[in-house]
């Protein structure tokens, strides 16, 4: 191979693998949780895995109807990426309107944002791990409430 081959494949890799990760926070913009199936791994680790929320792929769908059953207006704006082959880092924005159910909080009407930041980890394309961390006390406080404690 040549360098210049190197860099084509290189180049062509770090695609695929920003296609993938872009493709996973479409599924909730799109609402269209089946976009997954293309891009996550089948043993898909998702740290920390909500509550109730199964592993895999279908765990997330669950938790992007949930999420646009609860925001059914919801976005996902990726404000950085910062990558290195097989890995990414995303810093990102969820936005929508309260009006669905939300971890037993009823909806509100009110407009939210709030913070995500994911690190994934791609092989052959696909994403095999994310760590992630959202600002759910911030969606909490633009509420105005908390959900009800067992």
């Amino acid at each position: 191979m040549t360098m210049t081959t190197i860099n084509i494949h290189l180049a062509q890799q770090l695609l695929a693998e920003r296609a993938a990760v872009e493709t996973l926070y479409r599924a909730f913009n799109d609402k269209n949780p089946d976009l997954v199936d293309a891009v996550l791994a089948p043993d898909w680790d998702d740290i920390p895995l909500a509550p109730g929320q199964e592993p895999g792929p279908e765990g997330i769908k669950s938790i992007i109807r949930s999420v646009v059953a609860a925001f059914p207006d919801v976005q996902i704006a990726i404000h950085d990426m910062i990558q290195e082959p097989g890995k990414i880092g995303v810093r990102a924005e969820i936005s929508g309107t309260h009006l669905g159910e939300l971890f037993g909080i009823a909806p509100t009407g009110k407009k939210v944002n709030f913070g995500l930041h994911e690190f994934h980890t791609i092989i052959d394309g696909v994403v095999t791990t994310t760590w992630h961390m959202e600002d759910w006390f911030g969606v909490f406080l633009q509420l105005g409430q908390f959900p009800p404690q067992a």
